[in-house]
């Protein structure tokens, strides 16, 4: 008999499995049981699921029947001929150790696998009961998933912990795609040996696919998407590090803004006056982002760890690519740069000459920005620009920049001076230079969606058509960016 669960014989049940889908078939039999007249379908259901609960109910006699000949076998083989409670026999039994025996082993056993949905009952419980035993299943499986470190793991949680939605998409996806048998799945497939994947590696593909949009690519394991690398090791693109970073589960992510919330002073007994705040909802779409790496036939067969290792391209790659679009993006069809953001705003300072960048600029910057801002507030420029603020001043600095000799951290001001090497580095004359910006780049959003995804090509071919004896992969994933607050941010514009 084919269970209605999952697809699988009722043989292929473990025990704990076994019983959880016998309370769910009791429960969908009294369901229907409640009903005034069943219908020829509910007839035919009900018979299935009695079918099928008795199937079920021989087979955990069968295992706990086998449980219990091991553990005679163990008692006459142990030289104490006992067995002390506590230990497990059979590592594979499906019972929980001891807790008082062996407190050490509670959440060990408390997933014991967590990648094994099918332990995971959905009837009769809320949606918001399943969706937490989702997310503490992808922590557990974060904490037990190999090729990861330490600040991988971190990084892992993190993202669930802070981002997860209501539908526990992100940790749906963090369990399809780090599970053993995913990884190894994923291995074969990127090194062009798909036909050796097992049964279990295909279904744990099949289960991955069931989560994206796309069709043809496989999703990069959750270990080695580099939404979470660079989240655990840091990006050299220095406007993703000071920027604020969110997941984004959809096509766009929805933010809430506003101004600063007005206060006011009352009498006593007097009626409160309206110190209402106007709530905006600034919106951010996530754009398509592909790239390709080629890699001769030979260096994919001498290359040891190949996964990895793509893994580390497409992280480098990407940070790369995301670069130039924080800057200067069009917002159409890539993120919104935050030079085009801020470009035709009330943010903008103009330099106090025309054409001509100086030190009174820079201070005119900072004065232009609101109090509330400047404690978190941070520089960001080309470096060619700072390198003209050290000019300003002679005598080695003392006019404006600190610890200008060791330069780690750069501060200017007494902020934190970062660089952006798309930014303009001079100033010419007849045009627009926005050669520095300055506030608290929370109010820049970077939303990631987790989940890139990466196609195989097994053969590259030239002008004619014919294989160059090289392969290949074809990945893409989203992200998007834009400002979402313009006022707590001030950018120059030497013109």
């Amino acid at each position: 008999m084919t269970s209605a669960n999952d697809g699988r014989k009722a043989t292929e049940y473990s025990h704990k499995q076994a019983f959880n889908r016998m309370r769910d078939i009791q429960d969908e039999i009294e369901r229907i049981g409640g009903k005034e007249a069943l219908t020829g379908e509910d007839e035919t259901h009900w018979t299935e699921l009695v079918q099928e609960f008795e199937e079920l109910d021989g087979h955990r006699k069968n295992l706990e029947r086998a449980s219990d000949i091991a553990r005679v076998r163990a008692a006459l083989d142990s030289p104490h001929g006992t067995v002390e409670r506590g230990t497990s026999v059979n590592p594979h039994d499906g019972y929980d150790l001891d807790p008082i025996l062996n407190p050490d082993s509670v959440e060990d056993c408390r997933f014991r696998n967590p990648w094994d949905l099918a332990e995971v009952r959905t009837f009769d419980r809320t949606k918001g009961e399943v969706a937490r035993e989702f997310r503490a299943r992808a922590i557990s499986a974060i904490e037990k998933m190999g090729a990861a470190s330490d600040s991988v793991r971190e990084a892992g949680t993190r993202i669930v912990e802070a981002w997860d939605d209501g539908d526990s998409r992100i940790a749906r996806l963090c369990l399809a795609t780090s599970s053993p048998e995913y990884l190894r799945a994923w291995s074969k497939c990127a090194s062009g040996r798909g036909h050796m994947i097992s049964p279990e590696e295909q279904r744990a593909l099949e289960r991955a696919m069931s989560l994206t949009d796309a069709q043809g690519g496989y999703l990069v394991p959750f270990q080695l998407d580099p939404t979470v690398i660079i989240t655990a090791d840091g990006s050299r693109n220095q406007i993703r590090q000071i920027a604020r970073q969110v997941i984004a589960t959809g096509d766009v992510w929805n933010g809430v803004s506003s101004g600063a919330v007005s206060w006011s002073w009352d009498a006593e007994a007097a009626e409160v006056s309206d110190d209402s705040t106007t709530f905006a909802q600034p919106s951010i779409p996530v754009h398509k982002a592909a790239g390709f790496i080629p890699i001769s036939i030979e260096a994919l067969e001498d290359e040891a760890n190949v996964t990895a290792e793509v893994a580390r391209l497409l992280a480098f790659g990407r940070d790369v690519l995301e670069a130039k679009a924080f800057t200067a993006g069009s917002g159409t069809g890539q993120p919104t740069g935050i030079v085009t953001a801020l470009t035709g705003t009330s943010s903008v300072v103009t330099s106090a000459t025309t054409d001509v960048f100086a030190a009174a600029d820079v201070y005119r910057l900072d004065a232009a920005l609101p109090a509330r801002y400047r404690a978190g507030a941070s520089w960001l420029a080309n470096r060619a620009i700072y390198n003209l603020i050290r000019q300003f001043d002679v005598n080695g600095g003392a006019q404006m920049w600190e610890r200008i000799g060791a330069d780690v951290p750069p501060q200017l001001l007494g902020r934190p001076a970062l660089e952006a090497e798309d930014m303009d580095g001079s100033v010419t004359a007849t045009e627009d230079n926005p050669v520095l910006i300055y506030g608290d780049f929370n109010n820049y959003v970077i939303a990631d969606r987790v989940g890139m995804q990466v196609e195989f090509i097994p053969h590259l071919v030239g002008s004619n058509r014919r294989p160059t004896g090289q392969r290949g992969w074809y990945s893409y994933y989203r992200v998007g960016a834009g400002v979402v607050n313009a006022g707590g941010l001030r950018m120059l514009n030497a013109t």
